[in-house]
């Protein structure tokens, strides 16, 4: 099993809170990491209906019975057990008696807000992130691989893993959150999605294009967020007079599915499509994203765009306060175009300014480090660790 960053972070979470809420997308690994994590917590999967009933028969007898460390899987699907969990772990005290873990971040917080806040830490568990696994050499392969474990633990090819992936997410998830009468127009819906990939919403002409209400493509947006398919970046907003944009750009949490959304069928297919550029920044911002909630930190990410058209890619906020302009290029050779961006930036040079792009040589200028793809988790470990 490889080994998640986020293990020493749920296990000191354990010891101060009575309850730990683990969420990330189905298949993410919540369940290997918890049971191999915890192996002297009792593990309950409340997908089984012999399980539920229990449950929904005597809720209270049922956790009596259990004892004091018990993982609940899926826990979403029983919502009224949260209240007798807040109640046993009340009488009890102390901490590390529950987790929680879910697939679904809408329904799980949902129910923790009205039950369970001010006794939870919520923590959240994406697919692998390169720190973990290491960078494939070949930028391409990587992206369109993505990071789902079973990919990696079982040689499973993307072409069968994530079409499989999509439809189940489609037929099970997203009925479980909402009703959705028409599941092919959700599906197109989704499809239109990852062709607008790093580019800013315009949430009418997404509705247009599948035709759908606006409400209808804001409530699907917030499903598939929900359900950690989907990253909407936000701009800027911290005393930038120029900035005008309101609205965020989307970005999917893995690549792999993006690929697969795009019809891209082999890693030769993401060099030459004309969405590469896209996807390769799509790359990275899942990277920096990932790294933040596995090191258990709320990601501070942005992008700004000033009333010209100028743009920066990435805008972070370290956990130190410092802030990282970077700029994501998929070219492989150095061009001086990518720097010119950084010049109608209004921050301090005391900022840190990066230029990422798909090759493999460093440059170190007093102004910018221009760092090539494999410097991906240095750059980030600078960001969250507070380095410069």
């Amino acid at each position: 099993m490889i080994g998640r960053s986020i293990t020493p972070i749920l296990r000191n979470r354990l010891s101060k809170f009575p309850v730990l809420s683990l969420t990330g997308p189905r298949q993410s690994g919540k369940t290997t990491l918890l049971r191999d994590a915890l192996p002297d917590y009792k593990y309950i999967n409340l997908e089984r209906l012999d399980l539920i009933r229990l449950i929904k028969d005597d809720p209270m007898g049922f956790l009596e019975n259990q004892g004091d460390k018990i993982i609940f899987d899926e826990a979403q699907r029983v919502p009224e057990l949260f209240n007798y969990i807040q109640v046993v772990a009340d009488e009890r005290g102390g901490a590390g008696q529950y987790v929680l873990s879910g697939s679904q971040s809408f329904l799980m917080n949902q129910n923790i807000s009205q039950t369970l806040a001010g006794r939870v830490h919520i923590s959240h568990l994406l697919p692998f992130d390169t720190a973990e696994i290491g960078l494939d050499s070949n930028i391409y392969s990587a992206i369109y691989k993505g990071f789902y474990p079973r990919i990696y633990d079982f040689g499973i090819d993307p072409n069968d893993f994530y079409p499989s992936y999509i439809q189940t997410y489609i037929e099970r998830d997203v009925r479980m959150i909402k009703s959705i009468g028409n599941l092919g127009d959700f599906t197109r819906f989704l499809g239109l999605c990852a062709g607008r990939i790093g580019q800013v919403l315009n949430i009418s002409s997404l509705a247009n294009d599948v035709g759908i209400s606006v409400n209808t493509a804001k409530s699907w947006l917030s499903l598939l967020e929900a359900s950690y398919i989907i990253y909407q970046l936000p701009p800027y907003h911290n005393n930038f007079n120029k900035r005008v944009i309101k609205s965020p750009k989307i970005y999917f949490y893995d690549t792999g599915v993006a690929c697969s959304l795009l019809g891209i069928r082999t890693a030769e297919m993401v060099q030459t499509h004309y969405m590469y550029g896209s996807l390769f920044e799509n790359f990275v911002i899942s990277e920096i994203v990932k790294q933040h909630y596995h090191a258990g930190l709320k990601p501070a990410i942005y992008f700004w765009r000033d009333n010209n058209g100028v743009e920066i890619d990435c805008m972070v906020d370290s956990p130190n306060g410092r802030l990282f302009a970077i700029e994501i290029k998929g070219g492989a050779t150095m061009n001086s175009d990518y720097l010119k961006n950084f010049k109608r930036l209004p921050i301090n040079q005391e900022n840190s300014r990066y230029v990422v792009y798909s090759g493999k040589e460093n440059i170190i200028m007093p102004e910018y480090q221009i760092l090539g793809i494999t410097e991906i988790d240095r750059l980030i470990l600078d960001i969250i660790g507070g380095k410069d």
